[in-house]
């Protein structure tokens, strides 16, 4: 200060300009930016992110705070598509990367080339909050969760197009069950990944039935194992929120067995890895198509078993069964022998009655019951003239009831149209001949008809008599003349 103060008052007193140097203010500023840069090349810092916002040309600024301090940040467009987190407000971080000044504002800020997050604790506490955000909306429940496709015609698979995950995803399927693949390629890592995730699930789910591109039946959500900052594109809510609204059944596959992201607790089945994704997809056509042999096999023998069973009770019931004409000469038998019975019963009833008449009359005094008894006679021979009429009356309705089929048997035997004028041939083995093909010249024929059978000899075909050998040649016919 004492040296400053001698300065001024030197130069104050002479009116000449002392030995300290002049600057302009551009160059103030150059010589200052050049120290910040040169004295702090490369360094890490840590702290809360505050006022984030990514400009429209995908630059990003923000500030890191602690509890005195404020520094300025930026993260240029090229060096924000590789950052490995996506920054939001209030996270703590560690960013890496060198100091400079903004002579524009003149005020110092931090390039920012990396960033990760401030320790897996804070990670993980991040992740959990979500995590119970989304589960109180009701994103992760189990009635929200659809059953899977047994045998889906269409798979769509989102995820990288230069990874092995593809591969091994169409290799495990091409050896289980070909299936037709639509892959969406989207990013799986860095900036930008989770919309194109997002975007990927959407755009499958907007494709329409029978359209040109056909609409997958299920969809895969595919990526290779990494470090939990690797995969929290899969953790972002808008991947879980388009996984949760899918209306095409979803399989998540990301990571390894061990990793879990956000992601599986909102699809509807989760894989522990893109293979074992590929083995929930499809089943294995060589084990599917045994069992439809078997199932096959077995309906055959059941068929078949059930077949011959159904024949079994068939030819036994026939057996049971007599012929129409063995029944018709039974029951013509059974009423023969019924109406000689009949008679035979009403007159010994009859006589019976007129015993037990005449021994109650002998019991009775015939003076005081002999109108009685008249009145009684009257009408026992009354009951005796109508049982006779009824008797006759039911015997010619069973004789009606009788005759009826044995006409029908009748009008239906072959005989009944031998009657009207035709005739059956048979050959000589006794065959019935039904064309005119089947009968040789010179052949034995028996022809039959209503009243008896004649043998016969083919003479010829087509109506013209075969011509028979007489070793003269027949005259020829002259034809007379007109006039």
């Amino acid at each position: 200060m004492s040296d400053l103060g001698q300065g001024h008052s030197a130069t104050a007193g002479s009116g000449t300009a002392g030995n300290v140097p002049e600057f302009t203010v551009s160059e103030i500023s150059l010589r200052l930016k050049r120290s910040i840069e040169e004295n702090f090349g490369w360094v890490r810092v840590r702290g809360e992110i505050s006022g984030f916002k990514r400009a429209a040309s995908g630059h990003l600024y923000f500030c890191l705070k602690d509890a005195d301090a404020v520094l300025d940040a930026v993260c240029w467009k090229g060096s924000a598509a590789r950052l490995g987190v996506k920054p939001e407000d209030g996270m703590e971080v560690i960013c890496s990367g060198k100091l400079t000044s903004y002579p524009g504002r003149s005020k110092y800020q931090m390039v920012v080339e990396r960033m990760e997050l401030a320790g897996l604790g804070a990670l993980m506490a991040l992740l959990e909050q979500r995590k119970q955000k989304l589960a109180a909306e009701g994103l992760f429940a189990a009635e929200r969760k659809r059953p899977l496709p047994y045998l889906p015609r269409v798979i769509g698979v989102v995820t990288s197009p230069t990874g092995a995950v593809i591969r091994d995803i169409l290799h495990r399927l091409r050896d289980r069950f070909p299936t037709h693949v639509l892959l969406w390629p989207v990013l799986v890592q860095g900036e930008g990944a989770a919309e194109q995730v997002a975007r990927a699930i959407r755009g499958f789910n907007a494709l329409a039935a029978g359209g040109p591109v056909p609409r997958p039946d299920l969809l895969i959500v595919a990526r290779g194992g990494g470090s939990l900052e690797d995969l929290m594109a899969f953790n972002e809510e808008a991947v879980v929120r388009a996984a949760a609204a899918s209306d095409i059944p979803l399989i998540s596959a990301v990571g390894h067995e061990t990793d879990t992201t956000l992601i599986d607790f909102a699809s509807d089945r989760r894989a522990p890895t893109p293979t074992a994704a590929a083995e929930i997809a499809v089943p294995v056509r060589l084990e599917l198509a045994s069992t439809v042999a078997g199932y096959e096999d077995r309906l055959r023998r059941a068929l078949g078993r059930l077949a011959r069973e159904k024949r079994q009770h068939l030819d036994g019931l026939g057996r049971g069964l007599r012929g129409p004409r063995e029944q018709l000469r039974m029951a013509q038998q059974r009423f023969d022998d019924l109406s000689e019975r009949l008679p035979r019963a009403l007159k010994v009833g009859l006589r019976a009655q007129r015993s037990q008449f005449e021994t109650s009359i002998a019991r009775l005094r015939p003076a005081l019951l002999r109108r009685e008894v008249a009145d009684y006679r009257r009408r026992l021979d009354d009951n005796a003239a109508r049982l006779i009429r009824c008797w006759r009356q039911r015997h010619a309705e069973a004789r009606q009831r009788l005759l009826q089929p044995a006409k029908l048997l009748e009008s239906l035997s072959y005989k009944s149209v031998l009657a009207r004028g035709y005739a059956v041939i048979h050959d000589a083995g006794g065959k019935a001949v039904n064309s005119a093909a089947a009968m040789q010249p010179g052949a034995s024929v028996t022809i039959e008809m209503h009243d008896g059978r004649r043998h016969a000899h083919v003479d010829g075909e087509d109506g013209k008599p075969a011509r028979r050998s007489t070793g003269t040649a027949p005259k020829p016919i002259k034809q007379g003349e007109l006039f």
